[in-house]
């Protein structure tokens, strides 16, 4: 996989996936691998990407077989409440709080906020540049001074913002992942929300390309935010969430510089300005 350029993550989870089946049915034994999957509680999405794994596989090894059919069916991912992800990352530990709140801004993928090296942060335009991975686009994006102000505490003795760089990528955001399931576990049972269970780290682009898409109705911009080379990528957030009412607004009047900064960073929209009075409104 290797020499046939395929992205290490890719190479790691393959072979994982491989060592996890062979525990359960002979490999070499391409029939026995078929009732196996047949049979199995794997949803059609999991088969298709173990069917491709075992495609490689049997290539490799010079093994005839024939590839069963199985097609993922097309399911939309949970997108959580605003309050409740407010609510999660309050909780969290200092840099796993931050990296999620660094998700939630910018709906980068968590291997792409786990690549965050401090040169790709510029905290006096408050500005982060996300590096390609999987396929993506690089792109510079905005960020808020709470972001900011909590990326400052965070100690910089390293080339990286979240991690020292001595584990391979892949095994580090593992055990950083393991870190954010066990405390998201503790804070749902401390303020008794389920909901919160439901979270991960991916769940947060996907929040932030459906608002993003909700605030704007631009799918290119949204395309642009999140990196897609591909717009089909980018067409699932318009159907993401079905919102009752597009003219229902919360609005907000700003007096000061310091307010209007707040409500911009709460995702209010600016409107207009008079009297000395500036009038913002975002949809509920």
């Amino acid at each position: 996989m290797r020499k046939e350029g395929y992205r290490e993550s890719t190479c790691y989870f393959s072979v994982r996936t491989l060592k996890r089946l062979d525990r359960k049915v002979n490999l070499l034994e391409p029939g026995a691998v078929k009732r196996f999957l047949a049979n199995s509680a794997w949803s059609e999405g999991g088969k298709e990407r173990v069917a491709e794994d075992l495609d490689r596989f049997y290539k490799f090894k010079g093994i005839q077989w024939e590839r069963p059919r199985y097609e993922a069916v097309d399911i939309l991912p949970y997108i959580p409440k605003e309050a409740d992800i407010n609510e999660l990352i309050s909780g969290l530990s200092g840099p796993v709080g931050t990296f999620c709140l660094l998700l939630k801004e910018t709906g980068c993928r968590p291997c792409e906020g786990w690549a965050a090296e401090w040169t790709h942060i510029d905290m006096e335009r408050n500005a982060i540049v996300i590096r390609a991975g999987k396929k993506s686009r690089s792109r510079e994006l905005r960020i808020s001074n709470v972001l900011v102000g909590r990326l400052n505490q965070l100690p910089k003795g390293g080339k990286y913002v979240f991690h020292d760089g001595k584990k391979p990528p892949i095994d580090g955001l593992k055990d950083f992942t393991r870190t954010f399931q066990k405390e998201r576990k503790r804070i749902s049972v401390k303020c008794a929300n389920a909901n919160l269970q439901l979270i991960s780290l991916r769940t947060l682009r996907h929040y932030k390309g459906t608002m993003e898409y909700h605030r704007t109705r631009d799918i290119v911009h949204v395309q642009r935010l999140l990196g897609h080379r591909s717009i089909q990528n980018t067409l699932r957030y318009v159907r993401l969430v079905n919102f009752p009412d597009e003219d229902e607004f919360t609005s907000k009047v700003a007096t000061s510089q310091k307010e209007i900064t707040e409500l911009i960073e709460a995702g209010f929209d600016f409107v207009l300005q008079k009297d000395r009075l500036a009038y913002f409104r975002k949809r509920k």
